[in-house]
């Protein structure tokens, strides 16, 4: 028989787990659903199985879930399926948690002692054909797009021979290739990353692996038409740590934060390092080149959120906020060092725009925000980076937003042209809707709401994938 869950941030609330998947074919709607809106919104996010297994579970470790909302004349098609990894698999078999919090081997089952224990948790993403879950701890894992049925890894026909892929994967949209990087990628908590390059076809062209100035939780990186950035910022990892009971990853003050500044079309040696005062981001919005200098903007935090100390006490709550920052890197210029500047005061995460402008000048951008400074998203907010100006829209009392996803009016529309796509929490009824916004005018509200009778629990990422 299995646990129950134990009574902990991460297992109340819309953080609960759903114990069940579902297929709502046509859903409640209010307003009247774009007729020009056709294809699917795919969210993913932690949704453990069984209750951990030791006292150190973190919500970026559960099973994933996939969301899917297929839209199409007018209707929404609901489904919801588990990532069926082989640690689902095992588990599932087992009837209850058999791998310890963050792989710990102290914690695990014997019986899966050096198994795969993926969770395929964070992104999911549509590229060369094929519907991939992702989380920056394992290879790709296929999906069927319309079943959600599970297709298993993905090496690549074989030439991918790395064993981590990025959540964070970037689509150039002038060649369409995928631009990738893993972290720990000579093994768990080592000091190495990994970049590579797979073509519009699926075909891997690039691998390359070169240390970093330390062990980091890298979670996602900067692309421009012709550069890469990898921030290697003071979130820690240690097995030792975790041997000993203490955090797997921590927030180490003392070190310096790192952005390793690299040709797309050059060799791993030539990586120029950057520094700052210690700072971390799980999110950039996006990054171009302007002349001689790279802009980047990104989500900063003062200090990592959702983790301790090296010696597991937590963090300063008032460091754990992030606000749109603008990074600038000077090519030219004789120095180690980059501008940072605040760009809005808005507290928020999840920053997202419209993709076809990609590491590419762009001016619009949209991110859940917290009028409040809150771990929730109590607001959506549009902003126009080259006017500096911002709207938004705050949700009822109670209600709480995921990371919007903008989709284009159509294949050759002005940029912003399109609608945001937002899952939203309705605190007081506990269950959620999937809402749509004109994005040109996100403050007035969603103009349609397709209505779900069970909850989305809070996750990370998903995007859209235009019907055929």
């Amino acid at each position: 028989m299995s646990q129950p869950f134990p009574v902990d941030p991460f297992f109340v609330g819309n953080y609960a787990p759903l114990t069940f998947e579902a297929d709502a074919p046509d859903l409640p709607l209010r307003g009247a659903m774009p007729k020009n809106l056709a294809g699917t919104l795919y969210r993913n996010g932690p949704n453990p199985q069984f209750a951990p297994r030791d006292g150190n579970h973190h919500w970026f470790i559960g099973d994933g879930m996939i969301h899917a909302f297929h839209i199409a004349d007018g209707r929404v098609f609901y489904r919801n399926r588990w990532v069926r990894t082989p640690k689902w698999e095992a588990e599932h078999a087992a009837h209850k948690a058999l791998f310890g919090s963050w792989g710990n081997p102290a914690t695990t089952d014997p019986s899966v002692l050096g198994k795969d224990g993926g969770v395929a948790n964070t992104n999911i993403v549509w590229h060369a054909g094929r519907l991939f879950a992702l989380e920056e701890g394992h290879r790709p894992f296929a999906l069927d797009p319309q079943t959600l049925e599970a297709q298993g890894y993905c090496d690549f026909a074989g030439a991918f021979r790395g064993a981590r892929f990025t959540a964070h994967p970037k689509i150039d949209p002038e060649t369409g290739e995928m631009i990738f990087f893993a972290y720990s990628a000579a093994g768990r908590f080592s000091p190495t990353l990994g970049y590579g390059v797979i073509d519009s076809t699926g075909r891997l062209t690039r691998y390359d692996q070169f240390d970093a100035p330390y062990a980091s939780m890298v979670h996602d990186f900067l692309v421009t038409r012709n550069y890469v950035l990898f921030p290697v910022l003071p979130l820690t990892g240690s097995m030792q740590r975790a041997m000993a009971g203490k955090p797997a990853y921590a927030w180490e003050a003392d070190k310096r934060s790192y952005v390793g500044v690299m040709k797309r079309n050059a060799e791993v040696s030539s990586i120029r390092w950057f520094e700052c005062d210690p700072c971390y981001v799980f999110h950039p919005m996006n990054a171009y080149e302007d002349g001689g200098k790279i802009v980047g903007d990104v989500m900063q935090y003062e200090a990592a959120p959702l983790f301790p100390d090296p010696d597991g006490r937590p963090g300063d709550p008032a460091k754990a906020v992030a606000r749109l920052t603008r990074w600038t890197f000077d090519l030219a210029a004789n120095t180690d060092t980059f501008k940072q500047e605040w760009v809005d005061d808005l507290a928020g995460e999840f920053p997202r725009f419209d993709e076809r402008f990609a590491g590419l000048d762009y001016r619009h951008g949209f991110f859940a925000a917290s009028s409040d400074r809150s771990d929730s998203f109590d607001t959506l907010a549009h902003i126009n980076l080259k006017t500096n100006t911002r709207s938004t829209y705050r949700l009822p009392r109670g209600d709480a937003a995921s990371e919007p996803i903008f989709v284009p009016r159509g294949a050759d529309a002005p940029e912003c042209d399109g609608y945001l796509l937002a899952t939203i929490y309705r605190g007081a009824e506990h269950r959620s809707d999937l809402a749509v916004f004109d994005a040109t005018a996100v403050e007035k509200g969603p103009i349609a709401i397709a209505e779900l009778s069970h909850r989305v629990p809070f996750g990370f990422h998903g995007n859209w994938r235009a019907a055929a």
